[in-house]
C-alpha cells in the first residue's frame, strides 16, 4: 500500500490512501465529528464525542478509561496520520484539530461507508441531524436521483 505523504499542500490523494484512511472506523468517526465545522476543535472534545459514538452513550456518559483510549489513539495514530495526508491541520500546541483542503477528496467516500453504521445508534441520530436533511438523507436523495 502506498505510504501517506507528508506534504499538507492540496493533491490528489491516491486511491490506496483514500482507502486507507477510511478503513478505520474511529478515524471515519473522527472525521463525522469534524464535519461541517469551520473552527478548531480540541482533542478532548473530540474524542469525548468519538468515544460516546463508539459506545453508543451520550459523551458525558463515557468512562474515563475508553476516553482516555480515543483521545490517545487519536493523538498517536490517527490525527496524524490524516493530517499527514492533508485532510485535517493539527497544532499540536494548542491540542486543536480542523478539517483541511484534502478533506474534500474524501468526502464522497465518507457518504458512501456512512451507509455501514449502525441505524439505531447515536452516531446515526447525530448524522441524519447535520446541517439540513442530514449526511444521510443527501445520500438517499443522490441514490434516488440515480436511478432516474
Amino acid at each position: 500500500m502506498e505510504a501517506l505523504t507528508s506534504d499538507q499542500d492540496v493533491e490528489n490523494l491516491s486511491a490506496d490512501t483514500i482507502l486507507e484512511l477510511l478503513a478505520n472506523r474511529r478515524r471515519r468517526y473522527l472525521l463525522y465529528a469534524l464535519r461541517g465545522r469551520d473552527d478548531p476543535i480540541e482533542l478532548s472534545t473530540l474524542a469525548e464525542q468519538v468515544a460516546g459514538w463508539e459506545l453508543d452513550v451520550p459523551p458525558d456518559e463515557v468512562a474515563k478509561n475508553e476516553y482516555k483510549s480515543v483521545y490517545v489513539s487519536s493523538v498517536q495514530c490517527h490525527v496524524p496520520k490524516l493530517a499527514d495526508a492533508g485532510v485535517v491541520d493539527h497544532d499540536e500546541e494548542n491540542h486543536t484539530v480542523v478539517l483541511s483542503d484534502n478533506f474534500e477528496q474524501l468526502e464522497p467516500y465518507l457518504r458512501v461507508v456512512v451507509k455501514d453504521e449502525p441505524e439505531n445508534s447515536i452516531l446515526h441520530g447525530a448524522l441524519q441531524t447535520e446541517s439540513g436533511d442530514g449526511l444521510l438523507g443527501q445520500i438517499r436523495e443522490n441514490v434516488a436521483r440515480l436511478k432516474h
